[in-house]
């Protein structure tokens, strides 16, 4: 017996004429998500405090936001998920004796330029690059998890500029 699956998600494209001065009428093509009633998807907002919380629990929290596997409509072909703004990155915790073991690569692409940092030193530095690493080690890793990552906010301090999206609060599990 076969099962049919239906998708919980598609994408849908509009069409409509647009005049111009310079090419006079064109016709515009507007991409977007729907569910299967046919409603279009909206993407919320999201902020999360990593004060005290350990990385990696905290990265693999906001990876499933961001693919989008806390909705119904999750569909893994599709960019579903929400955008996701993290504050007090220089706050996260690392356990254990991570801060002094952990090393960071970087490569040049010369021979000999491979360079190293330790979590220590990456906090001290590029607090913010720290937890975007963890974050997208924990995405796909093909255009669909860059397209992820660009929805990625992460700020060291308890500032940020998005506050005209109206950005909810997200409770973490620590």
């Amino acid at each position: 017996m076969k099962i049919q699956k239906t998708p919980l998600c598609r994408w849908a494209v509009t069409h409509s004429k647009v005049q111009t001065k310079r090419k006079g009428e064109i016709e515009k093509t507007l991409g977007y998500l729907v569910d299967h009633n046919g409603n279009k998807i909206e993407k919320k907002w999201y902020v999360v405090d990593a004060t005290d919380v350990p990385l990696g629990r905290l990265a693999g929290q906001i990876a499933m936001v961001l693919m989008g596997k806390n909705k119904p409509y999750y569909t893994p072909h599709l960019d579903t998920g929400d955008f996701v703004i993290v504050v007090n990155a220089d706050k996260v915790k690392l356990t254990g004796k991570k801060l002094d073991q952990k090393k960071y690569y970087r490569y040049s692409g010369y021979p000999g330029g491979i360079k190293e940092r330790t979590a220590r030193q990456m906090m001290e530095k590029f607090p913010d690059r720290v937890v975007r690493l963890a974050v997208k080690r924990m995405l796909p890793k093909k255009a669909l998890g860059e397209k992820m990552l660009k929805k990625l906010k992460v700020y060291a301090g308890p500032e940020h500029e998005h506050a005209a999206q109206k950005p909810e609060l997200i409770e973490l599990v620590k």
